[in-house]
């Protein structure tokens, strides 16, 4: 839609406020709500707002900064009807002089998507984001209590989120998201929805609305939703697996070969080989807090072994199995991010690294079709497999000696994102834990 269609759709939906929504580095949904009187001014000129409250944003003596709607992004929030009708739009975010803002999320993922455009290429995505229902909080404690004992691909009566998925996806299904598939994942309370596979900033908007329309919907069925990426011990954790591929601009699949064993080109195979050779750097954006780490260990299916394959889903990078008829299909898939990640910024380094695969023409090492998980540390070490960083403090020391992806999240945004991570990981190590008191308390 451009903005004179939202003016139209925005009377015919009856709407009496918009929601005016942007991001933070983090990921954390922002807004301004605004009476539906002032979107023609919004939709014109922007709306102004104090960038200096939001993290990575600006200064106090720099504070104002201003919001222009995407039209594209319009939806009615479908649990606010009647007198409190509400509209949702995904912003960027301006500087006074009319200049983008250089540190807002989804103008660093349209740089480097402008790096793809520039080399001739579509970047898409299709990212599923895994979430844990939990029980209403028990005297206000946040208390893992999770809603079934279900387990992978469940049915009723053990999966008893059924009637809260299928209310999630007419939700997000009203706000223009195409849903493909739902079911109970791994870990009790576990859950995945998947939507259509597309460009990546569409695609970021989406999980931004996926998580936003997750939280509001369990919230009415007395469910809290969380997208932490370990919230429960011994229990596999939650990822945001994504499949990617290159488009060329007659809209052929750019990692497509039928020569190939594989069926990729050469040029998906060094785009394999970038994100391989910066993913260590990369984690600290993809897997971006301290609890991202609890979920990438061995032992429960999470992809921390640095290879690639097509049968194995032990490897960081898969690729699904190619069928006849399906050539548009042909893609790899990262294994190692997580929901709590920026997609945005998780979107603009994945692309970037790959981008720099195939500047160098990066050659990937052998697939290895083999379960990784069973390798001891001589096997691994034969077959020359890395593994992730252990910690978000590693992850931090790999982002500051990677310039490539340094460059993606720019001048301004990565220098206040390493402080920011830093920060974090420091009041973690610097706790006492209820672990360590058990533990030791008494025996030492």
């Amino acid at each position: 839609m451009d903005a004179k269609q939202v003016l139209e759709k925005s009377k015919q939906d009856n709407v009496k406020f918009v929601q005016l929504q942007f991001t933070d580095i983090h990921g954390s949904i922002k807004s301004v709500t605004i009476p539906v009187e002032k979107l023609p001014e919004s939709l014109d000129k922007g709306t102004w707002f104090d960038g200096s409250s939001i993290e990575g944003f600006t200064r106090i003596a720099e504070s104002d900064m201003f919001l222009k709607p995407d039209p594209e992004t319009y939806a009615v929030l479908p649990w606010e009807t009647g007198e409190q009708s509400t509209a949702r739009l995904i912003c960027d975010v301006y500087m006074p002089d009319g200049e983008p803002f250089e540190g807002d999320p989804r103008f660093i993922l349209k740089k480097v998507m402008k790096e793809a455009e520039n080399a001739g290429y579509e970047y898409n995505v299709g990212p599923e984001l895994e979430f844990f229902l939990f029980k209403p909080r028990e005297n206000g404690a946040l208390v893992p209590v999770t809603h079934d004992k279900a387990g992978y691909f469940d049915f009723s009566p053990m999966d008893l989120a059924v009637e809260v998925r299928n209310d999630i996806i007419k939700a997000i299904e009203t706000m223009g998201l195409e849903v493909e598939m739902s079911h109970h994942e791994v870990a009790p309370g576990q859950h995945e929805i998947d939507f259509k596979y597309g460009n990546a900033l569409i695609q970021a908007d989406r999980a931004l609305t996926f998580k936003h329309v997750v939280k509001s919907i369990s919230q009415k069925h007395g469910l809290y939703a969380t997208f932490m990426p370990k919230p429960i011990y011994g229990e596999n954790g939650s990822g945001m697996h994504v499949h990617q591929s290159l488009f060329d601009k007659n809209g052929q699949n750019a990692f497509y070969d039928a020569n190939d064993k594989y069926k990729l080109t050469s040029l998906a195979k060094s785009f394999i080989a970038g994100q391989l050779h910066h993913v260590k750097s990369m984690a600290a954006v993809v897997a971006p807090t301290v609890n991202s780490y609890k979920r990438l260990v061995p032992g429960y299916e999470a992809p921390v072994y640095i290879c690639w394959a097509q049968r194995n889903r032990s490897a960081l990078i898969r690729i699904p199995r190619y069928s006849p008829g399906r050539e548009k299909a042909t893609r790899c898939e990262l294994r190692c991010p997580d929901p709590s990640s920026n997609p945005y910024l998780t979107f603009a380094v994945m692309l970037k690294a790959g981008l720099d695969g195939i500047k160098h023409k990066m050659v990937p090492p052998a697939p290895v079709e083999e379960d990784v998980y069973e390798f001891d540390d001589v096997k691994l070490a034969s077959y020359k497999i890395d593994t992730l960083p252990s910690s978000l403090g590693e992850a931090i020391l790999e982002l500051k000696k990677d310039p490539v992806i340094q460059e993606a999240l720019g001048k301004h945004t990565y220098p206040i994102y390493v402080a920011a991570k830093k920060a974090e990981f420091d009041e973690f190590r610097l706790q006492v834990t209820a672990w360590e008191l058990e533990k030791y308390f008494e025996t030492t």
